[in-house]
């Protein structure tokens, strides 16, 4: 008898062995840390030259306001770059414009959330599947550290000493992931378990327009949790341009008057208005390289 029981233990400790890490903790579920959407930050970085009229184009087209422009260093490691935050209805951007060399890996990352305790929120990415790619650091005001799920993506988690107040959001911002078959469940399996998420649609046909290819169909899933939406869109890589370059698409109200500030801004439309499924759409440039999908609610 005592033979089978270590037999049966036995095998009950190799197949929890055999588990991956974050299947593993799905029983164990890690903390919430997310805050709210509008601290998750799309990261840009411009050319010094670029800054203050990429910073003036995002404002006349969006509106909101500016944080005080200074020069930081905001590596673990010695580099000067301006910073600045652009407070918009429709999502909040970190502009960086280095004046000196950009320590890898910076410039990859391509989000930063703001999160309850850091340290918490490096044991649950973690748990979740993602590897820390730059340890935590100090900054000027807190706390960062960057981390890659599945697939490649890289995000910047943020805590700050005196805990930021930011207004809340008209519409919160879509993080555009662009990701391969063979990486896209994991990606939506650890990111959802870490940001206690939900996944609101899973379309397995959604209309190829939306990646500039009209003639396909491919599969895109949109998530929602505290720190804001994100749409997975899984493909073969086969994209024309300027599709996978736009990290972020950003929800108005009026796509056309929007689309017409922008242009008046300086901005380029890099894809003319489409529509698709339940939205219209458009892809612009602004200035210093910025490409941005800019989407309003289809009224069909």
């Amino acid at each position: 008898m005592r033979i089978i029981k270590t037999l049966a233990l036995t095998a009950v400790l190799c197949g929890l062995a055999s588990v991956p890490v974050s299947e593993g903790v799905a029983a164990a579920q890690t903390p919430a840390v997310a805050v709210a959407p509008q601290y998750d930050t799309t990261h840009v970085y411009v050319a010094p030259d670029d800054f203050d009229r990429f910073v003036a184009s995002l404002v006349a087209t969006f509106g909101g306001t500016t944080s005080k422009k200074g020069e930081f260093t905001v590596t673990p490691t010695p580099s000067l770059t301006m910073s600045q935050l652009v407070l918009t209805p429709v999502g909040t951007l970190s502009i960086f414009g280095f004046k000196t060399p950009i320590p890898y890996p910076f410039g990859a990352e391509r989000t930063g959330y703001l999160v309850t305790d850091i340290d918490a929120a490096v044991r649950a990415a973690r748990a979740h599947g993602a590897a820390v790619t730059v340890a935590t650091f100090p900054d000027p005001i807190g706390r960062d550290v960057i981390i890659q799920w599945p697939g490649g993506v890289n995000m910047q988690l943020y805590w700050h000493t005196t805990a930021p107040n930011y207004p809340p959001l008209q519409t919160a911002p879509e993080n555009r992931v662009y990701i391969s078959p063979d990486s896209a469940d994991a990606f939506i399996r650890d990111f959802v378990a870490f940001a206690h998420g939900k996944i609101v649609s899973d379309d397995r046909n959604a209309p190829g327009v939306e990646i500039g290819r009209p003639n396909d169909t491919y599969r895109r899933v949109r998530i929602e949790s505290a720190f804001g939406r994100v749409a997975v869109l899984v493909t073969d890589g086969h994209l024309p341009y300027p599709y996978g370059w736009e990290v972020t698409g950003y929800e108005v109200s009026d796509l056309s008057a929007t689309v017409g500030k922008a242009e008046s801004a300086g901005a380029t439309v890099l894809v003319k208005s489409y529509m698709a499924g339940d939205r219209e759409a458009a892809i612009l440039q602004f200035p210093g390289g910025y490409i941005a999908e800019i989407h309003a609610a289809s009224h069909k």
